[in-house]
């Protein structure tokens, strides 16, 4: 599926149920994938429903349908500040977290797009850093991150464990 025919926006409320379903999806994959990320009862439409009221959940869509989402915050992330290790960068940054493929698409490249929408979006805002952090044993996430030349920077906390945190400093234009 090529990337130039879909569409990055923000997601709607009225998009909560299709988002609902392809995080529920992510959360079956992960578990049969033996991760222990999003095991917890985390993320839940309370989640994604704050991410849209919030401006931070975007969607990635073909035609009429969702096909991937994932929240961006801008300079957002008090878990970031104690870092266990060190940041590349100190300025303005993105933060992406809850991405999350449909299982009708996984495989197909489709996160590592939703990156790159992600980076180009950032660079847009004039937004040069790209901040991620993701369970140690999330394989398919981590190499993502590795193809896209991500840097691993340490360890960051959240809800009392420990996850991967990774940098990319983008180039402007």
């Amino acid at each position: 599926m090529a990337i130039e025919n879909l569409q990055f926006r923000k997601a709607a409320e009225a998009d909560i149920n299709s988002i609902w379903k392809i995080i529920q999806q992510a959360i079956e994959r992960r578990k049969l994938d033996g991760s222990s990320q999003w095991q917890d009862g985390y993320p839940n439409p309370e989640t994604i429903r704050q991410d849209i009221e919030n401006a931070h959940g975007y969607v990635l869509s073909a035609g009429e349908n969702i096909i991937a989402y994932c929240a961006v915050l801008f300079n957002n992330e008090p878990a970031y500040d104690h870092i266990k290790g060190e940041w590349l960068t100190n300025g303005d940054f993105l933060v992406v977290h809850r991405v999350a493929v449909s299982g009708e698409v996984a495989g197909q490249g489709i996160a590592t797009g939703l990156f790159k929408l992600v980076e180009d979006h950032a660079v847009a805002n004039n937004i040069f850093s790209i901040k991620v952090d993701t369970n140690f044993d999330n394989v398919p996430m981590l190499k993502i991150l590795e193809k896209l030349g991500y840097t691993y920077c340490g360890e960051v906390y959240f809800r009392g464990s420990a996850r991967k945190a990774f940098e990319k400093v983008l180039k402007p234009g």
